[in-house]
């Protein structure tokens, strides 16, 4: 059975707390322990000179996840563990993909037209304090996932575009000088996307609202007291779905915990004692693994040693894959021949296996069906799922009607695949 590769980076600019270990970490490092994964995880350090101009928050968020990952018992002879920068193939392969991107598609960059709407209500220049670093990252990150072929990249919703602008990229460099790369597809788990910070949005560096991984005792007790709570007195009964607490006990408990906690609930649990729960519950999960870290932090020589073990692998693939870039867009020796990019390409689509192909189907349609489900839910939740349905066709078809080129294939790839899974309701 043919591998398919994952690949998750994180980038070096702050202290792992709980939300990055449920959203990425976790799950990644259980990917890595499936035997049908090539498993590449990487500290994006070159991404964290973007937005943080603070050497040494750098470094130490480099010791920190580097450390973190691997207390939390990712195996590096399973996975490849690496540092960003101790790959110099990636920097040069961003250049090469640079000069296949058009500035159009950065333009329209989520995080690009976000300053730029920030300096516009602020009264200023659309480019004030807007870097190249900012504008061009996208290529970057493409870069990252292209270097090694990945196929499957574990993301939040927030950086699906990113995926599509590396598949946009690949795609351009494909039709131009034969085919060397996959086209990745984003994964979403919708389940891990909403992890309740302190004080009930997502929880995130941004709004200063974590729960450092791995804190102490005492500093994780102080943490959890301060989780915003509603003002239900003990023995008045609690929603638990829409309590912070409840959600943040849910996603280290097994189904029978969730079941007692939420009895206690439904029974009207004080806070002071539902937050006592919690971090009873979360100080014992992570005991062991803090303690690892601990020892980890003090001997940052393994630490060291475990990546630069991970950058060896990762450029033994990384090296005679960038040369192959470099025959095909002629950067050669003088003396260099051999076979045209087409018949390269010809020779490529010859030998991909029946099973390549349906697994590259099979990630497209999650892809798109990743995009339509709010309006398949829209179908589902309806009271007359087939009037729903075929209104939703109807809008799908005028919309398709009104597009050019590129967006109107998209489209139309869309239009086509609800048909298929509405086509029930459209009789």
């Amino acid at each position: 059975m043919t591998k398919q590769t994952v690949l998750t980076g994180i980038t070096t600019t702050g202290t792992p707390h709980i939300g990055n270990y449920l959203g990425a970490i976790k799950p990644a490092i259980e990917a890595s322990l499936n035997s049908n994964n090539n498993s590449y995880f990487f500290l994006a350090d070159f991404h964290a000179l973007i937005k943080c101009h603070d050497p040494d928050r750098v470094a130490r968020s480099t010791q920190e996840i580097a450390a973190t990952w691997l207390a939390l018992g990712l195996d590096t002879d399973k996975a490849t563990f690496y540092r960003q920068t101790d790959i110099p193939e990636i920097t040069e392969l961003t250049w090469i993909l640079t000069c296949m991107t058009s500035k159009g598609l950065m333009n329209r960059s989520h995080a690009y037209k976000a300053s730029v709407d920030a300096n516009r209500e602020a009264g200023r220049q659309d480019d004030d304090d807007v870097t190249m670093g900012l504008f061009s990252y996208p290529i970057l990150m493409a870069a990252d996932i292209l270097m090694f072929n990945a196929d499957i990249i574990p993301v939040g919703k927030d950086q699906i575009q990113h995926i599509e602008m590396a598949r946009d990229i690949a795609g351009r460099f494909n039709h131009t000088y034969g085919t060397l790369f996959n086209l990745p597809e984003a994964q979403v788990d919708e389940q891990t996307q909403l992890i309740p910070g302190l004080d009930g949005r997502k929880m995130s560096k941004s709004y200063d609202n974590t729960i450092p991984l791995f804190s102490s005792s005492d500093d994780l007790y102080k943490l959890i007291k301060q989780i915003k709570t509603d003002t239900r007195e003990p023995g008045e009964p609690k929603d638990a779905d829409s309590s912070t607490i409840f959600q943040l006990y849910a996603n280290f408990a097994t189904a029978a915990e969730q079941a007692q906690m939420r009895a206690k609930f439904d029974n009207g649990i004080g806070w002071g004692d539902a937050k006592k729960e919690l971090f009873e519950f979360l100080d014992s999960y992570l005991a062991k693994p803090r303690e690892e870290y601990n020892r980890l932090i003090n001997d940052l020589g393994f630490v060291e040693q475990q990546l630069l073990k991970g950058a060896e692998k990762a450029r033994s693939h990384a090296i005679p894959f960038l040369e192959e870039v470099r025959v095909a867009v002629g950067i050669r020796p003088l003396t260099w021949q051999g076979s045209s990019t087409a018949k390269v390409e010809e020779k490529q689509e010859k030998e991909q296996s029946a099973e390549q192909v349906a697994r590259a189907e099979e990630g497209r349609r999650r892809a798109i069906l990743m995009q339509l489900k709010p309006q398949l839910d829209r179908v589902n939740s309806a009271e007359d799922k087939s009037a729903e349905a075929k209104l939703l066709i109807a809008e799908k078809q005028s919309e398709v009607e009104t597009l050019k080129k590129k967006a109107r294939q998209k489209a139309q790839n869309e239009l086509d695949f609800l048909r298929e899974e509405l086509a029930e309701l459209l009789v």
